[in-house]
C-alpha cells in the first residue's frame, strides 16, 4: 500500500500535468520526424524498407513505448483518486472511435498493410486492463509488465495465427501491417507507466514542478490535443513530401537498382546480379510497375513480378 491510497493523499495538492502534457508532445515530434523517413522512402528518395530496418525501426520502437508508459502514467494520475468514469468512458469512447476509424481507413487505401491493431487500439485495450492495476502496489504490476514483456519471447503459437486473435501478438508468423502494437509485449510498457504514476516520490516530483516555460507551451498544447495531431499530422507532411516529388522527382530506378544489388549480391557474383538487376529494371520501367512495387501496391510474390525475375534469371545466366 502506498501513501496515495491513505485519507491523507486528499489533502495533497494534486500534482500539475503540464509537463506531462509536454512530454507527450516530444513524443509527437518524435513521431512525425519517424512518419516523414516513412513518407520520404514511400516516395522513393529512401530506399524500400528504410523505415522498418536498423535505427529507423529502433526510434519507431522507442516512440511507441513512450507514448504507452505516457498513457499508463497519465491514467494513474488521472484517477489517483477514485476512478472518476465520466471522464474515463469519454476518453475511452474518443481513442477506441479513432482506432475504428484508423481500421477502416486503411483498409481500403492500404488493404496491403492495414492497421488492424496499431497504437490507438493498444491504448484503448490497455486503458480497461490498467483499470485492474489502480490500486494494486507498484512492484506487483511491474511484475506482471516483466511477465506480459517476456511471454512472447518464450511462448509462440499456431493457435493465434487467425485473424481475431492477431491482437494478441503470440502468432509466429508476424502480420504485415504499418501499425502493429499488440498486446504482447507492449502492454507492459503501459503497466509501467501505471506503476511509475503511482509512485508517491513521482507524484510529490511532480507536484513541485513549475509550469513549462513559454517555450515548452507549443508542446504542452500538442500534448493536450494528442489524438487530433495524432490523427491528422500525416495530412500535412505527406502532402509536402508530395509536392518535393514534383518538383525534384526521386531517382526510383537507382533506388531500385541499389537494393536489388544488395540482396542479390548475397547469394550471386556482381557481375551476374548487375545483369540481372538491369533486366529486371527495364521490364518494370516497361510495365510500369515499378513504383507500385516500390510503394506496397504490387507485392514481390505477384504473377507478373515472379515471372520477370525468372526471365531475368534466365537471361543473366546466358553467355
Amino acid at each position: 500500500m502506498t501513501l496515495s491510497d491513505s485519507p491523507l493523499s486528499r489533502s495533497r495538492p494534486k500534482p500539475r500535468v503540464g509537463w506531462l502534457d509536454a512530454f507527450r508532445g516530444f513524443a509527437l515530434l518524435a513521431m512525425a520526424s519517424y512518419h516523414s523517413i516513412w513518407d520520404f522512402e514511400y516516395f522513393g528518395y529512401l530506399d524500400p524498407g528504410t523505415a522498418g530496418n536498423g535505427l529507423p525501426k529502433i526510434y519507431a520502437r522507442m516512440i511507441a513505448t513512450t507514448f504507452l508508459f505516457l498513457a499508463g502514467f497519465g491514467l494513474a494520475l488521472a484517477h489517483r483518486d477514485g476512478i472518476r468514469w465520466d471522464r474515463f468512458w469519454i476518453r475511452f469512447a474518443k481513442v477506441a472511435g479513432a482506432a475504428v476509424v484508423i481500421t477502416i481507413a486503411t483498409w481500403f487505401v492500404m488493404p496491403q498493410g492495414f492497421i488492424h491493431f496499431g497504437i490507438l487500439h493498444q491504448i484503448a485495450l490497455a486503458s480497461l486492463v490498467g483499470l485492474l492495476f489502480l490500486r494494486l502496489p507498484s512492484l506487483a504490476t511491474l511484475a506482471v509488465a516483466v511477465a506480459i514483456f517476456a511471454v512472447p519471447l518464450v511462448y509462440r503459437s499456431p493457435v493465434f495465427d487467425h485473424p481475431l486473435l492477431w491482437w494478441t501478438g503470440l502468432s509466429p508468423q508476424p502480420r504485415l501491417s504499418f501499425d502493429y502494437v499488440p498486446v504482447f509485449p507492449w502492454l507492459a510498457a503501459v503497466l509501467a507507466g501505471i506503476a511509475v504514476g503511482r509512485l508517491d516520490p513521482v507524484r510529490a516530483w511532480l507536484s513541485r514542478l513549475p509550469d513549462p516555460s513559454p517555450a515548452l507551451k507549443p508542446f504542452a498544447l500538442a500534448g493536450r490535443h494528442s489524438l487530433i495531431v495524432y490523427l491528422l499530422h500525416q495530412i500535412p507532411l505527406f502532402g509536402l513530401v508530395y509536392l518535393l516529388s514534383l518538383v525534384a522527382p526521386p531517382d526510383r530506378a537507382a533506388s531500385y537498382t541499389r537494393e536489388c544489388m544488395q540482396s542479390c549480391e548475397a547469394s550471386g557474383g556482381a557481375a551476374l546480379c548487375q545483369k540481372f538487376c538491369s533486366c529486371t529494371l527495364t521490364k518494370l520501367q516497361a510495365g510500369d510497375m515499378l513504383t507500385p512495387l516500390q510503394t506496397g501496391k504490387i507485392k514481390v510474390d505477384d504473377e507478373r513480378i515472379q515471372s520477370l525475375a525468372l526471365q531475368c534469371s534466365m537471361e543473366a545466366q546466358q553467355p
